[in-house]
């Protein structure tokens, strides 16, 4: 018999420890390498019960359970494995995956797509879930009136109509292979229906793995297993605190406040890995630290101002400092390496003193005063951040004034309200579901306001092109018109880093967010 089927059978309960250890040593394996062996299969085997409680680095007391609004990490976990669920999901290896619908197939050249649901899908109130539900959650999100971020992205649907109980037609206006994959948008959480295009999302009452209990926005949020849930759930209950504070964060983590916590303190994170009791893992995703510019307002209108701010620090030193090496340098393309048809833009934006002072003359000026607004609730490390640029800066000719805003409603006060500020993305897993999201004119989270009228058609013709290799050379245009005129500066990409309690256990990780892509309460287990 093979280690592996030995390991899974163990896992599952059907080999006991003797005769693990018999059957390893007839393969040739000692006796502290075959216990060593049953152990390992033994605790990865998910089992029930359990309170778990999440130390989240995001969370604001402008948070609510309306999915339109949902902008920060807190309330991506409450859309994706506490009590929503999408279409579709995204799954470890980046793949759109079935969700609450079991298929999903397309036609007419991929401008149609039917989504048949999975049966027996009950909403926490009991209420079975139908056609109808997703059609008004869609709606909801695309009506003229909605200001939902997901509503660029949905731009694209021409009509979505109920075909009986269980089906879903949506009818777009051009073809789009990637279409399913913005059915697993975490805004896109399924909750009963009012009417034709308006949701009860008030009760938090959707069809996810947890009842919710309690609520309270910029503190907490708690649920209970959710009985008729159609996966597996591990956790009896769960609590995901907000605990903006990094210290404060890993404090708790390390009295046993909670048993996970994401974004620690980088600086911190050799002397947390002497911990016997916690584990610390990351991975590598499509997440990216940006300092967004306002193409709207001077001096970020100028082009070359703008080109002068890219080549006024030094990426690789953010990386060393704040990332302590676990991501790369940007290059003002937000689209990771790892994904599809991403390109690497020439030039590279990397600090060069002499580029700065060359824009600076060309945009007439010979210095330059500029308010940058920063906070850790943008990422951890955002304001170490940008004292790293003021320093270098400062040799360019650049006069970086630094701003230490509030982490509370930072996401409501400061992102997209002022000129200039730190932020970041989780990133998307594909080109057009994240160009279409934050750099398509007019989108809902063009946190840069940029339009290009380039850029934009051929957003729209690469969506629809089947051919792989025009796709590509589109894609790959697109990518150098958003380096070279663009207001976005894409500091650097990271690794999702977390820190959690030996306790727990969990199967492959997803890439695409923190918290294991957001699906953690789900995912993981008590080992």
């Amino acid at each position: 018999m093979r280690i592996d089927d030995m390991k899974k059978l163990a896992a599952a309960g059907r080999m006991s420890r003797r005769d693990f250890v018999q059957f390893s040593l007839a393969a040739g394996l000692t006796v502290a390498t075959a216990q060593g062996l049953f152990a390992e299969a033994v605790r990865a085997a998910p089992k029930k019960g359990g309170s778990f409680r999440l130390g989240n680095g995001h969370g604001s007391t402008t948070d609510t359970l309306d999915p339109a609004t949902w902008e920060n990490g807190f309330t991506i976990n409450i859309g994706t494995s506490i009590v929503g669920d999408q279409l579709c999901a995204i799954d470890q290896k980046n793949e759109v995956a079935p969700s609450l619908a079991t298929s999903f197939e397309p036609s007419n050249g991929a401008a149609t797509w039917v989504f048949k649901l999975r049966k027996g899908v009950e909403f926490h109130d009991g209420k079975s879930l139908t056609a109808d539900d997703v059609v008004a959650n869609f709606n909801y999100h695309r009506k003229k009136s909605s200001k939902s971020a997901v509503k660029s992205a949905l731009g694209i649907i021409k009509d979505v109509k109920a075909d009986g109980k269980d089906t879903v037609v949506f009818e777009l206006n051009s073809g789009s292979a990637d279409f399913p994959y913005i059915t697993s948008d975490y805004h896109l959480a399924i909750f009963p229906a009012n009417g034709s295009e308006d949701i009860h999302w008030q009760k938090g009452i959707g069809t996810g793995a947890f009842v919710l209990e309690n609520f309270n926005p910029g503190v907490s949020i708690k649920g209970k297993r959710n009985p008729n849930y159609f996966r597996d759930v591990w956790f009896d209950d769960i609590e995901q605190l907000v605990i903006g504070d990094v210290a404060a964060r890993q404090n708790a983590l390390t009295s046993g406040d909670v048993q996970y916590i994401n974004r620690p303190d980088l600086k911190t994170l050799g002397l947390i890995k002497r911990n016997p009791n916690v584990t610390v893992e990351h991975t590598t995703g499509f997440g990216h630290y940006v300092a967004p510019m306002n193409v709207t307002v001077a001096p970020f209108n100028n082009r070359d101002v703008r080109n002068a701010v890219k080549y006024c620090f030094d990426r690789k030193e953010l990386v060393k400092k704040i990332l302590f090496g676990y991501g790369q340098p940007g290059n003002d393309d937000p689209i990771a390496s790892a994904i599809k048809y991403s390109i690497n833009p020439k030039p590279i934006h990397e600090y060069d003193p002499d580029k700065v002072k060359f824009h600076l003359k060309k945009a007439g000026l010979t210095s330059l005063k500029l308010d940058l607004s920063a906070s850790d609730a943008a990422f951890a490390g955002a304001v170490d951040s940008a004292v790293l640029m003021q320093q270098a800066a400062k040799k360019t000719g650049i006069d970086i004034n630094v701003i230490r805003e509030p982490s509370d409603g930072y996401w409501s006060n400061v992102w997209m309200k002022k000129p200039w500020c730190m932020s970041y993305w989780g990133g998307r897993p594909t080109v057009d579901w994240m160009m279409t999201t934050a750099y398509k004119g007019g989108a809902a989270w063009n946190d840069t306001f940029w339009k290009n009228d380039r850029f934009d058609k051929l957003l729209a013709e690469a969506r629809a092109e089947t051919d792989q290799s025009k796709r590509a050379a589109m894609y790959a245009e697109m990518q150098q018109i958003l380096h070279d005129d663009g207001g976005i500066i894409v500091l650097m990409f990271n690794d999702w880093v977390d820190v959690s309690s030996k306790k727990m256990a969990h199967g492959a990780l997803n890439s695409n967010y923190d918290d294991d892509g957001g699906y953690i309460f789900y995912r993981w287990w008590f080992a």
